[in-house]
């Protein structure tokens, strides 16, 4: 017997699957509109670091840039949005520059019970020997620091001149749409509960997805290949990701 999900409970479900965690192809039909285990996990683990990073000590990316990205053949090319979201477009072509996602895993892909996110982007995925189970837990170690890298959740209402930092729109009161939105095809940063807590894992959104809006920050859109997109199963690898325009704009 099919169980029936109300479309209102849906969301939560679904929300609980993307923040980092452990893997996961999809969310149980009878899940708990509640944070999943794994959310939790990630988030008890680096709550104090990820709370106060300097937005002054993270690159910026001041314009747009294009990244293409190669899966299993394929080209999926991104227009990365440092006008709308200088931190989070900094920070995704400072690591495409440097050559973090080249080989690592999606490890998370949810299609039922509908469309979804594709999510990858955990450094511990280059290892071919590292346990499934524990890819989404991970993030970019910045050799300068040899810490891990985290950026604020920055997110840019309508009408606005600048983004919102550290805090969702409706934490903070702000009742205006974001300029970027979950629509089919954004690329967004995933994160733990913490706001401040993304640092290299990242989303393309399978369908439109507008109660993510204001919570998470999209900072890119794909412009080609979404088909490519469409395919990625859980394992499948990024065999290359490159900048091929607007690099000039990537301010350290």
């Amino acid at each position: 017997m099919k169980i029936k999900i109300q479309r209102w409970i849906l969301p939560l479900l679904l929300v609980g699957v993307l923040t980092l965690g452990g893997c996961g192809d999809s969310p149980s039909a009878n899940s708990s509109p509640v944070p999943s285990p794994s959310a939790s996990e990630a988030a008890s683990t680096s709550p104090q670091q990820a709370s106060s990073p300097q937005i002054s000590n993270v690159p910026r990316l001041e314009g747009k840039a294009t990244v293409v990205m190669v899966v299993k053949g394929a080209p999926i090319t991104i227009e990365v949005d440092g006008t709308n979201a200088p931190i989070t477009a900094g920070n995704f072509v400072d690591l495409v520059k440097r050559g973090v996602y080249d080989g690592l895993v999606f490890h998370r892909v949810v299609r039922e019970p509908e469309p979804f996110v594709v999510q990858g982007g955990d450094p511990q995925g280059k290892d071919p020997k590292f346990p499934a189970a524990g890819l989404g837990t991970g993030g970019f170690i910045d050799p300068a620091t040899s810490k891990e890298r985290y950026i604020p959740l920055e997110i840019k209402p309508k009408g606005a001149k600048e983004p919102t930092y550290s805090t969702t729109l409706q934490q903070a009161g702000v009742t205006a749409k974001p300029v970027l939105q979950h629509t089919r095809g954004a690329v967004a940063m995933a994160r733990s509960n913490p706001p401040d807590s993304a640092s290299s894992q990242f989303y393309f959104a399978l369908s439109d997805l507008p109660f993510l809006d204001g919570s998470y920050a999209v900072f890119g859109y794909v412009t080609q290949g979404m088909e490519a997109v469409d395919q990625i199963q859980a394992g499948d690898r990024i065999e290359s990701a490159k900048v091929t325009q607007g690099l000039e704009n990537l301010k350290n």
